[in-house]
């Protein structure tokens, strides 16, 4: 019996974000390249740390006006809509 698959894109696939990036993208090199930690310190007396609502993480912040900078994309919010695609924007961040 021939039988037609009405979503195919709805299958479950199970792989890591890390499976689905090439090894040679640019933003793996770059990741291997620069520790962000260093950002941690820089923002750290910007940030309550005893009261108030939990923040972003400042080096989620930061890779994203960088990615923004590296793909010379316009706007902040073209930047997100690209993260919502974009699998290894998603990884680096």
């Amino acid at each position: 019996m021939f039988y037609k698959e009405t979503h195919p894109n709805d299958e479950i696939i199970l792989n890591t974000l890390s499976e689905l990036v090439p090894k040679d993208h640019l933003l793996r090199k770059i990741d291997k390249s620069i520790d962000f930690n260093f950002i941690y310190d820089i923002t750290s007396p910007y940030y309550s740390h005893t009261n108030g609502r939990n923040s972003l993480d400042p080096v989620v912040l930061f890779k994203l006006v960088f990615l923004k900078d590296i793909y010379g994309i316009k706007s902040m919010r073209e930047t997100i809509k690209r993260v919502e695609t974009d699998v290894a924007f998603r990884w680096f961040l």
